[in-house]
């Protein structure tokens, strides 16, 4: 084994651990989490939310046993996979060992290892990015069509995981246009790479157009309910704080498109920059929408700095990695819930200020709110379990939510494997099952509801009572009432037939 490959062994080895120490005890798993380990179980080519990739995977961790490890191996996984495409990027551009060294460092502490945190469908869609840019480095370098073709094949399988790349896409052919590489455009082979794509996605495109295309639906909602709130400003001032600590790394590879002799050639890569961020910033899209943008720019920039620093500027070398780990530091202690939740409220001043107590509603609240949506889980399914461990007539009973983390998390943490919380909120609209009379029902409500006295079920059932609520003041779920609904006196299987039809979408 050389020296290059145990360095970069040792890298990866960094980052998978860190993954496993990066968040403190007294967390459960993210409320996106549950919902994606559920579509494990429901396997089709598409879902409301996502394209299908994401549900393989989560099959994948069923088949393993559902257990933590695995859910936060596969994020961490796709993550290192990202740190290897850099690190070859850089030996394709003619890095030797520090412009190696520098990348990695770059990409392992990093925006990254926060993305990597959670399983969702971002670190496929990171890697993604990537590897379509690496593609298309090839491609730039020695115009052979297979990279066209593998880069069909990954921006195929890229967008069944999510359907960001196509703002990619959407910023690589103008930037192919307007600079020396749009003789790419009278190339056969590009279309037939493009017709290879056209396959991969195909099964999902059906899908789309068989359920009325959700991703319309979804996109509306997302508009509606979180992208209104975004300010463009603040979409541009995050993506400087993305990779801060490696920023004069990124800096350094823009200005090599235009200063370095020999990656003038690969001008697209910046425009293509340009116009994805453009488009993003005029769509009014979250900041990490982004991020799969920037991995290759670091392995530009690693790549220009050794050249720059030789001779009498060796000595900058050693300063650039120092550099890279200092400036990450302060962000590492605000950007992972590495603390408790009452150490955060306490000491909120630091997290205030970078704006990450700022919720999707526009609020500022105790925690962020990837951190609160982290709470309250484990709390709930065992209330839950108490509740359901009392009837007896489990086959008749469904566990019915306010929304898909609620019904994830009791799927995932109830001891009754059986048990099958649903909601009429995302993909779970689909799964309720109504195969056997439902005679009893668990209802979780939040806790804005505005009929605590369940008025509105009192004609349905025998006995209705409240049993507890969501204690965990830290909790976006904070408040959520658990109510046990007892003797069916009409067909609930009816008016969830009903509510089925009047909440999904059309």
């Amino acid at each position: 084994m050389t020296k290059k490959t145990l360095i970069l062994c040792f890298f990866i080895l960094i980052k998978l651990t860190l993954h496993y120490v990066i968040i403190a005890p007294g967390y459960d798993l993210h409320r996106d989490e549950y919902l994606h380990l559920d579509q494990g179980k429901h396997l089709a080519w598409g879902y409301l939310s996502v394209p299908p990739f994401t549900s393989w995977n989560s099959y994948i961790i069923l088949l393993l046993g559902n257990a933590e490890f695995w859910v936060k191996f596969f994020p961490a996984l796709w993550g290192a996979l990202t740190l290897v495409v850099v690190w070859k990027a850089i030996e394709v551009l003619g890095g030797n060992l520090f412009a190696l060294i520098l990348g990695a460092t770059a990409i392992t502490f990093s925006v990254l290892l926060r993305m990597n945190m959670l399983y969702q469908p971002n670190s496929v869609d990171i890697l993604g990015w990537t590897l379509l840019y690496f593609c298309l480095l090839h491609y730039l370098k020695t115009e052979q069509n297979k990279w066209l073709y593998i880069a069909a094949a990954v921006f195929g399988f890229s967008f069944l995981n999510k359907y960001n790349i196509v703002f990619l896409a959407a910023g690589i052919v103008p930037a192919l246009l307007v600079t020396k590489n749009y003789k790419i455009f009278t190339n056969k082979a590009l279309y037939m790479a493009a017709f290879i794509a056209l396959i991969i996605i195909l099964p999902n495109l059906h899908w789309q157009y068989q359920n009325n295309f959700p991703v319309i639906y979804h996109m509306k909602l997302l508009a509606k309910s979180q992208l209104v709130n975004v300010n463009r400003i603040d979409f541009l001032k995050e993506q400087l704080l993305y990779f801060i600590g490696s920023i004069f790394i990124l800096i350094a590879g823009f200005a090599s498109f235009f200063i370095y002799p020999a990656f003038r050639k690969y001008q697209a890569f910046f425009w293509s920059l340009v116009f994805t961020l453009a488009l993003f910033t005029y769509l009014r899209a979250k900041g990490y929408y982004a991020v799969g943008l920037y991995p290759i720019f670091i392995a530009f920039g690693s790549v220009y700095l050794e050249r720059l620093f030789q001779n009498r500027l060796t000595w900058l070398r050693p300063v650039a990695i120092v550099v890279n780990l200092a400036m990450f530091v302060p962000i590492f202690m605000v950007a992972f819930p590495i603390k408790s939740p009452s150490e955060i409220a306490r000491n909120s001043k630091p997290y205030q200020k970078l704006g990450l107590l700022r919720w999707e509603d526009g609020k500022d609240h105790e925690l962020p709110q990837d951190f609160a949506d982290m709470l309250g889980w484990k709390e709930l399914a065992q209330k839950v379990d108490a509740a359901y461990a009392r009837i007896d007539d489990k086959k008749h009973t469904v566990v019915l939510c306010d929304n898909y983390g609620q019904a994830g998390a009791i799927n995932y943490y109830s001891k009754f494997k059986n048990i099958q919380a649903v909601t009429m909120n995302a993909d779970y609209i689909n799964w309720v099952p109504l195969d056997e009379e439902i005679k009893h029902v668990i209802l979780i409500q939040n806790a804005d509801d505005d009929d605590p006295e369940r008025n509105k079920e009192k004609p349905l059932f025998q006995t209705i009572r409240r049993i507890g609520k969501i204690e965990n003041r830290y909790a976006r779920e904070h408040g959520a009432s658990i109510y046990v609904l007892l003797d069916a006196k009409v067909s609930i299987n009816a008016v969830l037939k009903s509510d089925i039809e009047e909440n999904r979408w059309h």
